[in-house]
């Protein structure tokens, strides 16, 4: 039983009709003879429904290998040409619970090509601090080169407030880009209407294949390409297009988002149900993320996120893989060391609260039986992860709040400002060992930016 389509989803039906059919014919839509001109006409088809899937213009979808493509282009390629017509523009203002191909993106622009991130606090939902992002702002426009804000986040489900960025970002006239692969015909997405320079897509998240996607790019943006070659996509991405791909892709997009009036209010429905039988299984799990009976449209219709006091995530799930769920932790393992996710810490958890997560994702093949199948399976998993406890291991992550819970106890006349959120210098999870400007306080109320040393990878 699959409830990880947050990571990839199966095919949808029009997606497999539209590949297999393109996979038996041949031709380069490079080419000037009978079988390109057919590939082109496929490829520019396939661009027609897409744009209009995402309210875009044709000529605004360039084609990539997929979401991580896509993100590279527009950070790397807004930097380079922003920096290009002004050399002062150099800071990079983004989220702190960008998935890893913006936060490395950024990471690798401050290590090779002079650039500054400035890292902007989330709540304890994983919003967007927008008084934050505003001071970022107001403090030296001339210095942003860009902004980048995901629509949807791929672990908490939290969906930004991409209007209000946008509107934000046009008072100073910086340009914005979202990676939208989670929201991307999940929720209503309107490139034409958000105010967005660019905005990441990916074909596999949404029913069609691994290995396409696109990059949204306003017809005045000027981008500089990351690869070169024979000119394709506005000379800005080259390569051969995978014509029976860009087919699928299209075709999904197509289907997902003319069936969304009716999917999303089922997912969500289904989502609740998830929601209840967790609590009601294993009372003491949070949910992490908007709630859906507070916030009913902050969170996509179908992601429930849960902290299991007590539990290693990783336990959580291989014991719930072998009870025939398939689940994620949304948390990286590396050399067998858990390690807590970087966008819980950044939404104020601990590190040990971090390291109990599992994630519940569904999707267009979801149903309640997916969900009554969690509910009779989880109760005796949870025990079984609970009595195995907390891998043993002397971390070596340090957090805003785990360097307040490692100092010295303080003294009682200075426990109340021990405990009060301030911004502070922090040593993140990040796997590099680069410098970085910070806005993350201790928990989810920093407020002034900060230059740390990134340590150990999540």
């Amino acid at each position: 039983m699959y409830l990880d389509h947050a990571a990839t989803t199966p095919l949808s039906a029009p997606a497999l009709a539209a590949l297999t059919s393109e996979l038996s014919r041949s031709g380069n839509p490079s080419s000037l003879h009978g079988s390109g001109r057919r590939a082109r006409a496929v490829v520019e088809q396939s661009r027609e429904t897409l744009a209009a899937a995402a309210g875009a213009s044709p000529s605004e979808v360039i084609f990539t290998s997929g979401g991580t493509e896509a993100d590279n282009l527009a950070v790397k390629g807004l930097y380079w040409s922003r920096r290009a017509a002004d050399p002062r523009r150099n800071r990079i203002l983004v989220s702190s619970i960008e998935h890893a191909a913006v936060q490395d993106t950024v990471e690798w622009l401050e290590q090779h090509e002079g650039a500054e991130a400035v890292w902007l606090p989330v709540d304890e939902r994983g919003l967007l601090r927008l008084d934050v992002l505003e001071a970022e702002l107001e403090a030296a426009p001339e210095t942003v080169a860009l902004i980048s804000v995901m629509w949807a986040n791929n672990e908490v489900g939290s969906l930004q407030p991409i209007p209000a960025i946008t509107a934000l970002a046009s008072r100073f006239g910086v340009p914005v880009h979202s990676d939208a692969v989670q929201a991307f015909a999940s929720v209503p997405v309107d490139f034409a209407g958000s105010g967005l320079a660019a905005m990441s897509v990916s074909g596999h998240k949404i029913g069609g294949p691994v290995g396409v996607g696109a990059l949204l790019l306003g017809r005045s943006v000027a981008l500089v390409p990351v690869q070169h070659g024979g000119g394709q996509e506005r000379s800005v991405r080259s390569g051969t297009l995978d014509t029976a791909s860009i087919a699928a892709f299209a075709a999904a997009a197509q289907d997902a988002v003319a069936h969304l009036d009716q999917e999303g209010p089922r997912l969500s429905w289904l989502r609740d149900q998830v929601i209840e039988a967790v609590r009601r299984t294993v009372p003491d799990a949070v949910l992490r993320g908007p709630d859906p009976a507070t916030d009913p449209t902050a969170r996509l219709p179908g992601n429930a996120h849960f902290t299991f006091p007590g539990c290693e995530g990783d336990s959580l799930l291989f014991l719930l893989d072998m009870a025939g769920v398939e689940s994620s932790t949304g948390s990286a393992c590396t050399a067998g060391v858990p390690r807590p996710s970087h966008v819980l810490l950044a939404m104020g958890l601990t590190e040990e609260q971090a390291r109990g997560a599992q994630r519940f994702s569904l999707g267009h093949t979801s149903t309640q039986q997916d969900v009554e199948k969690l509910e009779a399976v989880l109760g005796s998993v949870h025990e079984r992860a609970r009595l195995a406890g907390m891998a043993g291991h002397a971390s070596r992550i340090e957090t805003a709040g785990t360097r307040h819970r490692n100092a010295a106890p303080a003294q009682p006349a200075d426990r109340a400002a021990a405990s009060a959120p301030t911004a502070t210098t922090r040593t993140d999870t990040r796997p590099t060992d680069t410098t970085r400007t910070d806005t993350t306080g201790t928990g989810s109320e920093g407020t002034a930016a900060h230059t740390v040393r990134t340590g150990a990878g999540t």
